[in-house]
C-alpha cells in the first residue's frame, strides 16, 4: 500500500523551469472550519502569494457565489472594493461578509474579470474556488460546480493533514484534462483582515522555479503537502475560452485547500 501511494506521487509530480512569480487569485478567510454560526469575512486579492510579491488590480468580478447542499446563493451584492497594501505596491481588491448558519460544506466560487498582463500582452482569468465547513458534516465538497474550468478535490479540502497528499481532478467544460500543468503555491503571508495587508512571511519560494504537478490520463494530480497552512493549485490555460478583446486569454482553474498539523 505504501509503495503504491509513493509511486503515484512520483508519477504525478514534476518540477519545471517556469517563473517563480506566479499570479494567483486568492479567495481567503482565515478559519475554514466553523463550530458556530458566523459572519464570515472574505478577501479577494490577485497576488503573488508564495513570495509575498506584486499585487495586481482587480476589476469587479463577473460572478461570486456559494453552493451549499446543492443550492446556489449569489453573493455579488456583498462585494465591496478595498485597497490591498502589498509589500511592493498596492492594488484594488475586494472583500465580502457572508453569513454562515447551517451545518455542512460551503463551496465558494469567484469568476474574476479578465486581467490584462501588459508584460505578456495577454489576459488572465483565474476561476477560483475555496471551501468552508460548519459543524464537521460533509455535504458535497467533492461535487463539481459546472464552471468553465475547475479543480474538483478528491480529498476533503478543509482538513488536509500535513505530511499526507492532496489530489484533485481538473475539468474543462466538465471533462477531465490529461497532461495539464498544475502550479502549486503556499500562502506564505496570510492577509491581515483588518489592515488589508500581508502578515509576516512564514516561508520563502523554493529554488528552481514554480512547483508543478502534471495531471494523468484521468485528469488527476497528486501533491504531497509538506506543511500546515493554505495551499493553492492553478491549472493555467485549462479553460475553453482562449481569447478576450482580440488578445490571448489564459483561463485558469484555481483551488485553495487548508492543511493542518496533527496534534
Amino acid at each position: 500500500m505504501k509503495k503504491s501511494v509513493f509511486g503515484l506521487c512520483v508519477a504525478a509530480m514534476a518540477f519545471t523551469a517556469v517563473p517563480a512569480m506566479a499570479h494567483f487569485q486568492l479567495l481567503y478567510t482565515p478559519e475554514v472550519n466553523l463550530e458556530k454560526p458566523a459572519d464570515l469575512q472574505m478577501k479577494m486579492v490577485f497576488w503573488h502569494p508564495m513570495d509575498n510579491g506584486h499585487v495586481m488590480d482587480m476589476e469587479k468580478p463577473e460572478q461570486f457565489y456559494l453552493v451549499h447542499k446543492g443550492k446556489k446563493q449569489d453573493l455579488m451584492e456583498q462585494l465591496a472594493p478595498i485597497t490591498f497594501h502589498g509589500v511592493h505596491n498596492e492594488a484594488q481588491a475586494y472583500e465580502a461578509t457572508v453569513n454562515v448558519k447551517r451545518n455542512g460544506d460551503y463551496v465558494f466560487a469567484l469568476v474574476p474579470a479578465p486581467y490584462y498582463e501588459k508584460s505578456e500582452d495577454i489576459y488572465i482569468q483565474q476561476i477560483t474556488k475555496s471551501y468552508i465547513n460548519k459543524g464537521g458534516i460533509p455535504t458535497g465538497w467533492n461535487e463539481p460546480l459546472g464552471l468553465a474550468t475547475e479543480i474538483v478535490p478528491l480529498n476533503k479540502p478543509t482538513n488536509v493533514v500535513a505530511g499526507s497528499t492532496f489530489s484533485g481532478v481538473l475539468l474543462s467544460d466538465g471533462k477531465p484534462v490529461p497532461g495539464a500543468e498544475i502550479e502549486i503555491e503556499y500562502l506564505a503571508a496570510e492577509p491581515d483582515m483588518a489592515a488589508n495587508k500581508p502578515n509576516k512571511d512564514t516561508a520563502a519560494s523554493v529554488p528552481g522555479g514554480a512547483i508543478v504537478a502534471i495531471t494523468d490520463a484521468r485528469g488527476v494530480f497528486t501533491f504531497g503537502i509538506p506543511t500546515a497552512g493554505f495551499w493553492g493549485f492553478a491549472a493555467l490555460g485549462s479553460g475553453p475560452a482562449k481569447e478576450h478583446e482580440g488578445k490571448e486569454l489564459s483561463q485558469d482553474a484555481v483551488i485553495w485547500v487548508r492543511a493542518y498539523d496533527l496534534q
